[in-house]
């Protein structure tokens, strides 16, 4: 209604400013009409002058005045319109409809005063009858309506023909009618239907490899032993893995495990292959040469952290050069291998995983220490330090390890953490970083900030990654619930629970709180708690059993909601950077000394990004950690 007056004070100022009593344009240029300077300004006055002598708006404007002078159907109701029309006829015939068809409202616009009606108006009106009988009301919705059809002329968008001023499709048939789709939903459906295509190859490939694999396995009695394969020196060595197809190249790294009668989940392992536990997935779609049927494990990245089989010819010990088979196929050279980042590694709880470090030297030997004497930069000394050491000592050997304790008190459970020359490697390099080394920094904040401090220690407790982690609350999800709700049974006031999770390829931060049942949610790249959902799930059974455990009345209609916080916290701008952001999300939160979390999080800290310097300084916290912790020694 507003849009139809302002077109009709439009037609008002040119009729009476810039045409002459015939009706035409006047030649020279019109005043100004100051009396209306408070809706229009001089310079729109001027736009709208030039707009009206358009001789294209002239043409438009007479072709359709000369069509509305002389129409084939003529309204016959005067200022009555349709839609007080069509409630007059209802309430004339008492009817319980709310509206009428719009070619019988159409045929009743058409009648005049003697209430006689045009034969070409009725003929139009009975062929709309017969339409109505065989076109369904979706197709009379989604195409043209019956009136357009007898009519013969096209239907315009944004009203409906025989409807009035006003009703548009939309608000007459409650949905919208159909469209076509644009470019760009052209192009997301072709993309669905092709990653639709690549997902069911490669279902299709898996379960033809589950087949062949599942045929050879033999079953053996419980007495069957498996011989120690001469290859591999006995007990556990840490190992690179490498497939034959469709490529020979390195997918990844991990521990092999050479001890006799040993058997994988229960069962005995296949002729020709060993248990090897994967740490690092270098290649995310490689397959497992055999899938896991138990747990249905298909792929490697889905194997990290547990125990699968591997063919012996593709087991290298990281001392050795493995020689590529006679081929065609190009695989990957060692010297261009990609490194990735290591990712969870289960914990065998308080089991010695080898023995420990030998006996430390009494006399303190002074620390090589270089640095870059170079004005007003950071010199990462502890870090070249650690390197230093790392050359002259063991660790230098492909897969010498150190191990380090981890009391009871830090994840409720004694335990031996366990850090390879890789992990080193990792730090060194600045590379994505493994459970190990977020453990150790753990243990840092425990040992510099928490230990001795009885308001941080019993504010803020740790949740073993190693115990809880992708791969194990998808295979064994009621020892991971287990494990946290014994954690959350161990405080008796209100305590923050920090824990590093690994979704498998990226590390983030949650921080709960299991009395209030408020969950901080942490996580470098923007993302949703809403893209993990068994971890999520997980979370709130855990708090929800933890209640029930402790006996907690909460309201019915709070029995289910706990509260979930996204933190605006510092984002990375890599893709590797995610574990050291944890680690700093940690020291943050331990050093305010603070339970709740602020959701635009600590002003003290507040930034967009993290700076490679802030970064530094944790790592540089960690290399004095292993130096002050005597764990490399030459």
């Amino acid at each position: 209604m507003a849009g139809k007056r302002h077109r009709g004070w439009r037609t008002f100022l040119t009729n009476k400013y810039l045409k002459d009593k015939e009706n035409f344009f006047v030649e020279y240029d019109p005043e100004y009409p100051v009396k209306y300077a408070i809706f229009i300004t001089e310079e729109e006055w001027v736009a709208f002058v030039a707009q009206r002598r358009d001789e294209n708006f002239k043409k438009v404007s007479a072709t359709n005045r000369e069509r509305a002078s002389n129409p084939t159907y003529a309204y016959k109701k005067g200022r009555l319109g349709y839609a007080r029309l069509e409630e007059k006829i209802l309430d004339e015939t008492k009817s319980d409809a709310t509206s009428l068809p719009p070619h019988v409202l159409w045929k009743e616009a058409r009648v005049g005063k003697d209430g006689t009606v045009r034969d070409d108006v009725q003929h139009i009106y009975d062929e709309c009858e017969t339409l109505s009988q065989s076109i369904s009301t979706a197709e009379d919705q989604e195409n043209r309506s019956v009136l357009s059809r007898a009519l013969n002329v096209p239907e315009y968008p944004g009203r409906v023909r025989g409807k009035g001023h006003g009703c548009t499709p939309t608000s007459l048939y409650k949905n919208p009618r159909r469209r076509n789709p644009s470019n760009q939903e052209v192009m997301e459906t072709l993309q669905a239907l092709q990653a639709q295509v690549l997902q069911l190859q490669k279902d299709n490939e898996r379960y033809r490899c589950m087949e062949k694999c599942s045929s050879q396995l033999k079953e053996t009695s419980e007495k069957a032993s498996i011989n120690c394969q001469n290859k591999f020196p006995e007990g556990i060595s840490s190992c690179q893995l490498y497939l034959s197809s469709p490529t020979y190249r390195l997918v990844g790294k991990g521990k092999v495990h050479n001890t006799s009668g040993d058997l994988l989940h229960h069962r005995p392992l296949p002729d020709g292959h060993l248990k090897v536990s994967v740490d690092v997935v270098l290649d995310k779609d490689a397959l497992l040469p055999i899938p896991d049927i138990v747990s249905e494990t298909t792929l490697l990245r889905d194997a990290i952290g547990s125990f699968v089989a591997w063919p012996l010819d593709l087991i290298f010990i990281d001392d050795e050069t493995p020689t590529k088979p006679a081929s065609k196929d190009k695989g990957i050279l060692r010297h261009n291998e990609s490194v990735a980042s290591q990712k969870e590694v289960f914990a065998q709880g308080s089991q010695q995983l080898s023995q420990k470090i030998g006996s430390r030297q009494k006399n303190k030997r002074d620390l090589p220490v270089t640095y870059l004497p170079k004005k007003g930069a950071f010199v990462p000394r502890y870090q070249i330090s650690l390197e230093t050491l790392v050359d002259s000592s063991d660790m230098a050997t492909a897969g010498a390890i150190r191990l380090l304790d981890m009391e009871e008190d830090i994840f409720g459970y004694s335990c031996t953490e366990t850090i390879g020359k890789e992990d080193l490697e990792h730090i060194f390099r600045h590379q994505e970083l493994g459970v190990g080394v977020i453990h150790t920094y753990i243990r840092f904040l425990y040992d510099n900030f928490m230990r001795g401090n009885d308001q941080l220690s019993n504010r803020f407790r740790f949740v073993s990654s190693s115990l809880v982690n992708k791969a194990l609350i998808c295979r064994e999800p009621d020892s991971c619930r287990e494990y946290l709700v014994k954690r959350f049974m161990a405080s008796s006031t209100n305590n923050l629970y920090l824990w590093p999770y690994n979704s498998g390829c990226h590390w983030l931060l949650l921080a709960i709180d299991p009395l209030k049942e408020v969950v901080y949610f942490l996580n470098s790249i923007d993302g949703e708690w809403t893209n993990y959902p068994d971890m999520k799930q997980l979370v709130d059974t855990s708090i929800k059993v933890f209640r029930s455990q402790r006996q907690a009345r909460v309201p019915r209609t709070k029995s289910s909601n706990i509260t979930w916080i996204k933190v605006q916290c510092p984002l990375q701008r890599n893709g590797i950077d995610c574990g050291y952001f944890v680690m700093r999300f940690m020291r943050e939160i331990i050093n305010m000394n603070q339970i709740e979390i602020p959701i635009t999080y600590f002003d003290e800290y507040k930034c967009a990004h993290y700076t490679r310097l802030q970064l530094e300084q944790i790592k540089e916290e960690l290399c004095q950690y292993f130096i002050e912790k005597r764990l490399i020694s030459i």
